[in-house]
């Protein structure tokens, strides 16, 4: 039996309610990580931590939107004084509101800006200190492929993803002689809630552009997280990490 990867360390992941953030949530309960579920709902919050629970994690749930800092801040706050410590910060929660260039509105812009952008922002610094006072921690953000290659009828959310990018090349510069490592994981086409309200014909073309054939699973992206925020990551800082069953080639 291997030992798990993330016994004992507290992770704090965000929009894991659902989609890629849940199947990270139950894979590091799997892995022996102490589990923090936030979402906006409060339904889906509960299911996750019951779902971690039934693993045998330890898991405490948090209703907070992002990008509502007092809330974070308050949410950090009370994981600190429960735990102690903060080990491993996910940064997954994000939204879409597509439309083509002339045709987005200022209200689509801002909204996706504010989540996916400075909502990274507000978590990262507000876990920030606690990790350099622990002399260690793990900061993943989710970007993705249209954050390096850009896709038709994403203005706001390549821009963030992009973005967010940016903040890991930076924080990783930062933070690393501090014992905290930056990474970022930039997902392909991934089967989630947010891709299942795309139209049939729209997910064949996007699976055949895949040299893998399909689309790809939350856990698939799960794992990577989970490797990257275990210690067998330890010399990775600084990285993009594309899962995309190779579209991009």
């Amino acid at each position: 039996m291997t030992l798990a990867r993330l016994l004992n360390k507290v992770c704090l992941i965000t929009g894991a309610a659902q989609g890629i953030g849940q199947a990270t949530a139950l894979k590091f309960a799997v892995e022996g990580a102490i589990v923090i579920v936030c979402d906006i709902q409060q339904a889906g919050v509960d299911a996750v931590v019951a779902q971690c629970r039934a693993l045998g994690a330890r898991a405490e749930g948090f209703v907070a939107d992002v990008t509502a800092r007092a809330t974070i801040d308050s949410m950090v706050a009370s994981v600190q004084a429960q735990f102690g410590r903060i080990d491993v910060l996910v940064n997954n929660a994000g939204i879409t509101q597509d439309a083509r260039l002339q045709k987005m509105t200022l209200e689509q812009f801002d909204r996706v800006i504010d989540v996916n952008l400075r909502g990274v922002f507000h978590c990262a610094q507000a876990v920030v200190d606690l990790m350099l006072a622990q002399g260690s921690g793990v900061i993943l953000n989710a970007s993705s492929v249209v954050g390096i290659y850009g896709n038709f009828g994403q203005t706001n959310y390549a821009a963030t993803k992009f973005g967010v990018i940016g903040f890991t090349k930076t924080w990783s510069r930062e933070l690393g002689p501090k014992g905290i490592r930056v990474n970022a994981v930039a997902p392909g086409f991934i089967m989630t809630p947010m891709l299942a309200a795309m139209p049939e014909k729209v997910l064949q073309e996007l699976q055949a552009k895949v040299p893998l054939k399909r689309l790809g699973k939350p856990e698939e992206i799960a794992n990577v997280y989970a490797f990257l925020a275990s210690d067998e990551a330890s010399y990775i800082n600084g990285a993009v990490i594309e899962v995309s069953g190779g579209m991009s080639l």
